[in-house]
C-alpha cells in the first residue's frame, strides 16, 4: 500500500510537472508573440510605425508647410482653392478649363468640404482658407513619406530604409510640392501610397484591390497618373498566374467604381454627365492644346527637367542604379518609361515628372547605404545643398503674387468703406491666386488668356476679365 501510494504520488507530479511546463510554453508563446507584434511594428504605434518617427515626420511636414511662401504654378490655386471656394461661397472665376469641362470636381471637393466645414463653425477667416488645406495637403505628404520607410524595411532591412526616408525628406523639389494644393501632389502621395500596397517581391502587405483603387483614384484626379503605372501594371499582370480574375473579379470592380463616383460627382456640379477623363486627354494630347502656354525640345526632361528635380540626388541616383539588386529594375523602367512618355509632349512642366521622384529616392538610399568612406561627406553634402534650393524657393523665388494678396487683403479689412475700390492685376495670366485669398466680394480684374478652342488656328490674346 506505501509503495502504491509512493506511485501514486510520483504520478501526480508527474502530471503537475507537465502542467506547469505547459503553463510555462504558453508564457513562451505569448511573449514570443508580443516580441512579433513589436517587430512588425504593431502594438500601440501608430500607421505600423513608431509613434516618434511618426509624429517627427507630421511636425517636419508642417514645418514645411509654413516654410514654403511662394508660388509655383497657378494650377495649384485654380484647379484647387479657387474653384472650392466658388463651391462653397459662391462667388469667384472658373478658368477656361472648367467652361469646358476638362476638371473634375473631385480634388476640389476635399478642400470645399473643408471650407463648408469652416464655413459652418463660422470659422472663414482668410488665413485658415489659406492654411488649413496646406496642412492637409502635408498631412496626407507625411502619411505617403512613412508609407515609403515601411515598404523599404520590408522590401529592405531598416539601415537602407533609412537612407531612402533621408533622401526623401530632403529633397528640395519635394519640399517645393509636397505641401501644395496641386493635382500632382495628390497624384505623387496616391503612387506612394499605392506602391505600399503593390505585389512586390518581400512585400507584406500586398492587396490589390487597394493598390489599384489608389491609382483608379489617381486617375479621377489626374488622368496622366496612369502613365508611371503602365509598367507596374503589366508586369503585375504578367507574373498573375490567376489573370482572368485579377481583371474580372479586381481591376473591372475597382474601375467600374472610381470612375461611377467620379461621374456623379462631376454630374452634379456640372449639371450633365461628363467624362472630363476624355476631356482631358482630348485636349491635352490628341489637340496639344498645353503647347499654347510653351513647348520644349524633346529632350528637355533629360538635358535639364529630371536633373533639376533630383538636384544633388543626381550622383547618388546613378550609382544607386548600378548596385541596386535586380527586383527594383521595375522602378527603373517606370522612371525612364515615365520621362520618355512626358518627352513625346510639347507642352513640359517640372511638376509632370514629380510622382517618379520617390522611385529616385529609392535607387538614392541604396548607394546611401553602400558607402563606406565618404558616407557622412556624402550627407553633409545632400543635406546642406537640399536645404540651400529648398529656403530659397520656398522663401524667396516667384514670393511677389502671393505678397501682393497680402496687400488686397488689408485693403478689404483694414478700411471702413471699400464700396467704390477696385483691383486692376496687370500681370501674366493667372499669376495670382483670387478669392480663396481674399475672401472678400471685391470687384477685381485681371489678364485671362485662354487658348484658341475653335480649330481655326487663330491666336488668343490676353483681355481683361472682370468678377
Amino acid at each position: 500500500m506505501e509503495r502504491d501510494g509512493g506511485g501514486g504520488s510520483l504520478f501526480f507530479r508527474g502530471l503537475q510537472n507537465r502542467s506547469h511546463e505547459k503553463m510555462k510554453l504558453r508564457t513562451r508563446k505569448s511573449t514570443l508573440y508580443l516580441s512579433q507584434q513589436k517587430r512588425t511594428g504593431r502594438g500601440g504605434d501608430l500607421l505600423g510605425e513608431n509613434i516618434y518617427l511618426v509624429l517627427f515626420t507630421i511636425a517636419l511636414r508642417i514645418c514645411n508647410c509654413f516654410l514654403v511662401q511662394t508660388s509655383f504654378v497657378p494650377d495649384e490655386y485654380w484647379q484647387s482653392l479657387e474653384v472650392a471656394h466658388h463651391m462653397v461661397f459662391n462667388y469667384g472665376y472658373l478658368t477656361w478649363e472648367w467652361t469646358e469641362r476638362l476638371r473634375g470636381y473631385t480634388y476640389p471637393l476635399i478642400f470645399a468640404s473643408i471650407y463648408k466645414i469652416l464655413h459652418l463653425l463660422r470659422k472663414d477667416s482668410v488665413q485658415l482658407l489659406i492654411w488649413i488645406p496646406r496642412l492637409a495637403q502635408a498631412l496626407l505628404s507625411a502619411i505617403a513619406d512613412l508609407r515609403l520607410y515601411s515598404l523599404m524595411k520590408q522590401l529592405e532591412n531598416q539601415q537602407v530604409a533609412r537612407w531612402v526616408f533621408f533622401c526623401q525628406l530632403c529633397s528640395w523639389f519635394t519640399w517645393y510640392c509636397c505641401t501644395r494644393t496641386l493635382t500632382n501632389t495628390m497624384e505623387t502621395v496616391l503612387t506612394i501610397i499605392a506602391l505600399f500596397y503593390y505585389p512586390l517581391e518581400g512585400s507584406k502587405f500586398m492587396n490589390s484591390v487597394k493598390y489599384s483603387s489608389l491609382v483608379a483614384l489617381a486617375f479621377i484626379i489626374r488622368p496622366t497618373a496612369v502613365i508611371p503605372w503602365i509598367p507596374l501594371l503589366f508586369r503585375h499582370f504578367w507574373q498573375e498566374q490567376r489573370k482572368l480574375d485579377l481583371i474580372l473579379h479586381q481591376f473591372l470592380p475597382v474601375g467600374f467604381v472610381t470612375l461611377s463616383f467620379s461621374l456623379i460627382i462631376d454630374r452634379i456640379f456640372f449639371g450633365q454627365w461628363t467624362l472630363v477623363q476624355y476631356n482631358f486627354l482630348k485636349f491635352n494630347v490628341l489637340q496639344n492644346v498645353g503647347s499654347f502656354y510653351g513647348s520644349h525640345p524633346w529632350h528637355w526632361y533629360f538635358s535639364q527637367g529630371f536633373p533639376a528635380v533630383l538636384g544633388t540626388h543626381l550622383p547618388f541616383f546613378i550609382h544607386g542604379c548600378l548596385l541596386a539588386p535586380k527586383r527594383y529594375r521595375i522602378f527603373l523602367v517606370t522612371v525612364l518609361w515615365t520621362l520618355l512618355v512626358y518627352s513625346m509632349l510639347s507642352h513640359k512642366e517640372f511638376r509632370f515628372i514629380y510622382p517618379v521622384l520617390p522611385f529616385c529616392m529609392v535607387f538614392c538610399g541604396y548607394s546611401l547605404s553602400n558607402l563606406k568612406l565618404w558616407k557622412k561627406p556624402a550627407l553633409s553634402f545632400l543635406f546642406l545643398s537640399n536645404m540651400f534650393f529648398a529656403l530659397y524657393t520656398g522663401l524667396v523665388h516667384q514670393r511677389g503674387t502671393l505678397d501682393v494678396m497680402t496687400n488686397i487683403r488689408e485693403l478689404c479689412y483694414n478700411n471702413t468703406d471699400i464700396s467704390s475700390a477696385s483691383v486692376l492685376m496687370m500681370m501674366p495670366c493667372h499669376s495670382t491666386p483670387y478669392y480663396s485669398h481674399v475672401h472678400h466680394p471685391l470687384p477685381m480684374r485681371f489678364l485671362q488668356c485662354p487658348p484658341d478652342l475653335t480649330g481655326k488656328g487663330n491666336k488668343s490674346f490676353p483681355n481683361f476679365k472682370q468678377v
